[in-house]
């Protein structure tokens, strides 16, 4: 796509995207992750685009023929942001405008993402003097040939999530199990229900943990595989454990159902996101073959 390199010298600000806007933004972080060989925009950032949301703000750079090639999202809810810039209008400020812009919308720095800590991303930070306060690792590992021997576990069972039926359920263990997460912890049906409308969204690989005596979820294992055989990635999207059901051998079951899902499907690789000062966890996903591949991180003040 060719883009005109004269830009609007300033960001516009929204609380809403046209439908024409979000596939705009959409275009550009494909054009993006192109270039980068990374994501440009999280899945969260993506979801974000439609619909209106009072904690949301969306900033966008046009060239005079109307074309977006520059985006940025503010959420004020998490005190966080992301931004990207069209591959054919970089190096002439539209990111520095966009940060700028970001920065000056609430009077607490969000925190910036930068997926993959690009070098372009580090000396933009530096420029205004931001700071490195959290690192997200992705970790991959070949997927299993075979799948494990299932563990039995005194008083457990499995089954797999029920859309209509479970969600309320799993979202108040959510809820506990990520009490201190800043995006996890905080996830609502509305969200839930987001990502359930997702093409790549099977209840046949989103695993619950009951005990067998009173039905009470314990844990829950959700699984993404997304991706043409052969060339998919297979993810442990989220994990979680009730604070109350620590030490019952729940993680180490799901985690089992999980790698013989990924073994029944032609996978490229699994991956999964950790927190890097999570160094408990960084332990246990190396021992099991995983690897750091990358950091996504935020910037602020």
């Amino acid at each position: 796509m060719a883009t005109d390199p004269r830009v609007a010298a300033e960001p516009s600000r929204t609380a809403s995207l046209t439908g024409a806007d979000a596939a705009a933004v959409r275009a550009l972080a494909q054009a993006a992750e192109e270039v980068d060989g990374i994501e440009a925009l999280s899945e969260q950032t993506l979801l974000n685009l439609e619909g209106a949301e009072r904690h949301l703000t969306h900033l966008l750079t046009r060239a005079p023929s109307g074309q977006v090639v520059g985006y940025a999202q503010h959420d004020s809810a998490t005190a966080s942001a992301e931004l990207a810039v069209h591959p054919g209008s970089r190096r002439q400020g539209i990111g520095g405008q966009l940060l700028d812009a970001v920065l000056d919308i609430a009077p607490g720095s969000p925190a910036v993402w930068a997926h993959g800590d690009l070098l372009a991303a580090q000396a933009l930070a530096r420029s205004r003097q931001l700071r490195r306060v959290r690192d997200l690792w992705v970790m991959t590992a070949a997927p299993p040939t075979a799948a494990p021997e299932m563990p039995h576990v005194e008083g457990l069972r499995v089954r797999t999530f029920e859309v209509g039926r479970d969600e309320d359920a799993w979202l108040a263990v959510n809820a506990l199990a990520f009490a201190d997460h800043p995006e996890q912890g905080r996830l609502t049906r509305a969200d839930l229900e987001q990502r359930e409308a997702q093409p790549w969204f099977d209840p046949d690989v989103f695993y619950l943990a009951e005990d067998v005596n009173t039905g009470e979820l314990l844990g829950s294992l959700w699984v993404k595989i997304e991706g043409n055989p052969g060339h998919a990635v297979g993810e442990i999207y989220a994990l979680g454990v009730h604070p109350q059901a620590q030490g019952r051998g729940v993680g180490g079951l799901l985690t089992a159902h999980a790698m013989a899902a990924f073994a029944a499907h032609d996978l490229a690789r699994i991956e999964l996101y950790v927190e890097g000062e999570n160094a408990p966890a960084i332990r246990t996903y190396t021992r099991a073959g995983f690897t750091r591949e990358r950091a996504d991180v935020q910037y602020a003040r």
